[in-house]
């Protein structure tokens, strides 16, 4: 997988562990190994830019999903469709303020808005309860089975 993440928000985020919760999002999502993923960190001007031109919303938001090839999760037992997931653009400062409403660090709410994303790029939405009730409670189990991924990654660096 080609996983480029660029940090153009002025403030310090963590590329490597983005690039690696994307790559583990979407290897438990059956994406094709050789898809393409860009994850962009941005200013709140520009975000708010972009959801005004592109979302026909006023004022910056958390995470912009703009799919490419349309891909969507692998079947199991079926080759994964090759091709461009997409970009994700996230805000860190909004992600900011969510994080200190929500009661938990930065670094969290990035990773949950990161998998939210990946997940449009994937063809999930949450504009109907049935749709809502899918998606949150995927991102909920990827964003645990994360949480427990890098654990055991820090242990056994430690060990």
């Amino acid at each position: 997988m080609t996983i480029e993440v660029q940090n153009e928000s002025g403030v310090e985020i963590d590329e490597l562990r983005t690039q690696r919760l994307a790559r583990f999002v979407m290897d438990r999502m059956r994406v094709h190994p050789l898809a393409e993923l860009c994850v962009t960190a941005v200013d709140e001007d520009t975000i708010a830019e972009l959801n005004q031109r592109w979302m026909e919303k006023d004022g910056p938001t958390d995470v912009l999903a703009f799919p490419m090839d349309e891909l969507r999760p692998g079947l199991v037992n079926e080759e994964p469709e090759e091709g461009v997931l997409g970009d994700l653009v996230l805000c860190p400062t909004v992600a900011e303020k969510q994080a200190r409403t929500a009661g938990h660090s930065t670094a969290a709410e990035l990773d949950l808005l990161t998998v939210h994303g990946i997940l449009h790029l994937l063809g999930y939405d949450h504009a109907e309860p049935d749709e809502h009730k899918e998606m949150f409670g995927l991102q909920h189990q990827l964003l645990g089975e994360w949480v427990s991924h890098e654990a055991d990654r820090v242990s056994s660096d430690r060990a």
